[in-house]
């Protein structure tokens, strides 16, 4: 399998990041934007300035406003917005070639994840899920991160990893799909409880605690979805739990420290607070879970706080009230 070109679909910090990241690793890589003018000024100034500004891209990274043929697709695009970008493709552009899915979500409506949306759209496409602990300016400035890349063919995951790696971004092979696309689903869900915990002022212990029984709602989430629990102890699962529920550069903690502080969600969006993607994914995850028979109600929780039908000191209350139970 030939592994020397990279197109990466998706301007935003993410998927810069991903084309920075795979031009460290030695790939020629294109950078898919939406317009010809910013493709222009991206290769200008070799900075994507409305992305992350500042940061000097590699001379082997090229901006174009369409996708044509590379070795490997990465996505880097909403979660939401996949189906829609998948429907503008040229099937011939990713059959038969890896494409890598880097969105963690899980999509309105369908409760699908990324892969059953990929394998709907581009059935002939050979689906890998990137996943981890990681946060986009980490990535393009070379900080040492590490991250799974989890895919159906050992050989051919651990070839892909190989040829994405370089001196500070580190992907390990896995071969759990399903696991890694729930866990990097829900994590997301639970940064932004941890964000509304931070918010209301309700302390370092409630924190932690609720990253605690996170971790367990969403071993019990993997399983039923026929995924394997021991995948959650790795960077997929516990290194990605405890950046995006720790971290105020997370996205989601920051929507959800908003959250905590009494804010609805329509008034955050309409302050142009940026894409958080578990606000989207709670509820979908939330229905996911009554369908799979599973008790999540951290999950449910969140679902209630997002759409306005509780506050979080409420919920968190409601939460210390519940019967109490062995804990193994």
């Amino acid at each position: 399998m030939r592994l020397e070109t990279v197109a990466v679909i998706g301007g935003g910090a993410w998927g810069t990041a991903l084309a920075q990241a795979a031009a460290m690793a030695g790939r020629q890589v294109t950078l898919v934007v939406r317009t010809q003018e910013q493709a222009e000024a991206i290769n200008a100034t070799r900075i994507n300035a409305a992305a992350l500004p500042g940061q000097a891209l590699l001379p082997n990274v090229r901006a174009v406003p369409a996708l044509d043929a590379a070795d490997i697709v990465i996505l880097a695009v909403p979660a939401q917005s996949t189906r829609t970008l998948l429907s503008g493709l040229e099937p011939a552009l990713l059959a038969d070639r890896p494409v890598v899915l880097s969105a963690k979500g899980l999509e309105t409506g369908t409760l699908a994840r990324q892969s059953e949306v990929l394998a709907d759209m581009a059935p002939d496409a050979m689906p890998f899920v990137l996943s981890g602990p990681s946060f986009a300016v980490d990535v393009a400035s070379g900080r040492p991160t590490a991250v799974t890349l989890a895919g159906d063919d050992a050989s051919d995951t651990s070839d892909l990893a190989a040829a994405l790696a370089g001196p500070s971004f580190r992907p390990y092979a896995a071969d759990d799909r399903i696991g890694v696309e729930i866990a990097g689903a829900l994590k997301n869900v639970y940064a932004l409880a941890c964000g509304a915990v931070e918010g209301a002022d309700l302390g370092a212990s409630a924190r932690a605690a609720l990253i605690a029984r996170g971790y367990a709602e969403m071993a019990r989430m993997v399983t039923a979805m026929g995924g394997s629990a021991h995948t959650l102890t790795g960077l997929a699962g516990l290194g990605d739990l405890t950046l995006t529920c720790t971290s105020v550069q997370s996205r989601n903690y920051q929507f959800g420290m908003a959250l905590g502080a009494g804010r609805s969600t329509a008034d955050i969006l309409a302050s142009g607070a940026k894409l958080a993607e578990g606000v989207a994914t709670a509820p979908v995850a939330a229905a996911l879970a009554r369908s799979l028979g599973v008790e999540a109600p951290l999950i449910d929780a969140v679902d209630a706080v997002v759409a306005g039908k509780a506050n979080i000191a409420t919920i968190v209350a409601g939460l210390m009230s519940r019967p109490l139970k062995r804990e193994a």
